[in-house]
């Protein structure tokens, strides 16, 4: 465990995620001095941040134990340009943290001081304001010190979307989200909203009860609303049956007025969730985008981390949807999987270019707590999680030797070699709900047990309302949750 000890309660989450960033595989704890009596392990660095009325202190205690300021080492001071900005107060701890660490470390991160934070909406807010490149480029190197590689894919990356969302309502707009929380198995790395649907298969009617219920509500309190994008996600929404598949898709061409709708995606997901019956009931009610995801090609990999299928399934299930006439397919996968090797990506990266597919995700790792990889890192050690700036590169060139061009990007906690996620598509074939989920330009309400909406005002300011995780609880408390989005709309009863 490394300790961190602050004089004030101030931005201790940032400085838990920084730290962090540069020691993934330890513990880190950041408290007000005197609030708790921890040490850090012995061995370990012991750090400190010291608020002042004018001035940031950050430093490293040359003993385990914190027992003064006689024994602190490697200072780093700062003197506040703008002492009453917290927001430039916190950039400005950032980058003297970030300072002190790479220099006690060695170690330089790719994206700088940001952490949890979307790089491309910095990008986009700073372009719509009428600044050039060269601006942008200057803001995110100074302010963040990421690095001029990442800088230049956010502002590519930006421009890309600014030009894809241009149709987008925007005020006038929404989108819609359905979550189905139903997997044939929890994967090792998963955190998302997901219960085995071996155990749930007597409820599935009940769910849809619930879901339609929702349905109801947001067909009338969004009437005078333009439906942009429709996305089923989860879970694996394809675990429902084929008609159970039929139900909910009738009941959502029915409800809504569909004339401007640009996007409608269900993620297939799991090769052992697909079948030609269910991809057919998919294409008759005009779904335009799915997703086949085997987040690794290589077979040993997949048991390790609870998938179910084979690498063939993977194809032959790629292969069907082709011939049930889906042409934007995208397909996900993840670098840093357990015991993964460059070679091993290499390797899923040229079977998935025999397929073919229109868009594909490439996403880093992230160690998530509530996720079964947790317990199995602490048994099996966090060196078996090897993603680098190579992976990434073989996952980048495969993209752009199938034609596609990067589109979205997001960040997360706790990612493996502190990189990114990226989405690459075909001219034509990117997932607009992805981006507009990411930049929070539109509403978004979300139905289903454990979703988020949220709604964009005006103003810009965002609010959210969550629904319930446990799939009985949401069953049950489905009024109480219909009266969290009534509230959030600003409606009455």
């Amino acid at each position: 465990m490394i300790i961190v000890t602050l004089n004030e309660d101030n931005f201790a989450y940032d400085i838990h995620s920084l730290v962090k960033a540069f020691y993934p595989e330890q513990e880190v704890k950041v408290f007000v001095k005197g609030q708790k009596d921890l040490e850090s392990d012995f061995g370990l660095p012991a750090f400190f941040v010291r608020f002042e009325t004018a001035k940031i202190c950050c430093g490293l205690y040359k003993t385990c134990a914190p027992t003064g300021g006689e024994n602190e080492d490697f200072v780093r001071e700062s003197v506040l340009s703008a002492p009453d900005d917290r927001v430039a107060v916190k950039n400005e701890l950032k980058r003297l943290l970030y300072d002190m660490l790479s220099g006690v470390t060695g170690k330089k991160l790719p994206w700088g001081t940001l952490t949890g934070i979307r790089p491309t909406k910095i990008a986009v807010q700073l372009l719509e304001q009428g600044k050039s490149e060269a601006e942008v480029r200057s803001y995110m190197t100074g302010t963040y010190l990421a690095s001029a590689e990442k800088t230049a894919l956010s502002i590519d990356i930006a421009k890309r979307e600014m030009e894809i969302l241009s149709p987008i309502h925007y005020e006038k707009g929404y989108s819609l989200y359905i979550g189905i929380p139903f997997c044939p198995t929890t994967c090792l790395y998963c955190s998302f909203t997901s219960f085995p649907i071996c155990v749930w298969k007597k409820r599935v009617g009940e769910y849809l009860d619930a879901v339609e219920k929702e349905i109801d509500f947001v067909k009338e309190a969004c009437k005078d609303k333009i439906l942009d994008s429709v996305y089923i996600g989860g879970g694996t929404p394809t675990t429902l049956e084929p008609d159970q598949l039929e139900r909910l898709l009738s009941k959502l061409k029915e409800s809504f007025d569909w004339t401007n709708v640009q996007e409608f995606t269900v993620e297939a997901g799991r090769a052992d969730s697909i079948t030609r019956e269910k991809l057919r009931v998919l294409q008759k009610h005009g779904v335009t985008r799915i997703s086949v995801n085997p987040q690794t090609m290589n077979q040993k990999t997949l048991k390790l981390i609870g998938r179910q299928h084979t690498v063939e399934q993977v194809e032959e299930a790629f292969a069907m949807a082709r011939e049930e006439g889906f042409d934007n397919i995208n397909m996900d996968l993840i670098l840093g999987l357990p015991g993964e090797t460059k070679e091993d990506v290499a390797y899923t990266i040229q079977r998935v270019k025999a397929l073919n597919p229109d868009s594909l995700t490439v996403h880093s790792l992230a160690i998530k707590r509530a996720s079964k990889l947790s317990q199995w890192i602490i048994e099996n050690g966090i060196s078996t999680l090897n993603n680098t700036d190579e992976t990434m590169e073989i996952a980048a060139d495969g993209a752009y030797a199938l034609g596609m061009e990067p589109y979205y990007l997001y960040r997360q906690k706790n990612m493996s070699g502190n990189f990114e996620n990226v989405g690459y598509a075909k001219p034509g074939k990117a997932g607009i709900y992805n981006i507009l989920i990411m930049e929070e330009k539109e509403s978004i309400m979300a139905l289903g047990a454990g979703t988020i909406s949220k709604a964009v005002f005006g103003s810009g300011r965002i609010e959210r309302c969550d629904n319930v995780k446990d799939v009985a609880l949401y069953i049950e408390k489905i009024d109480e949750m219909i009266d969290r989005k009534r509230k959030l709309l600003g409606l009455e009863k």
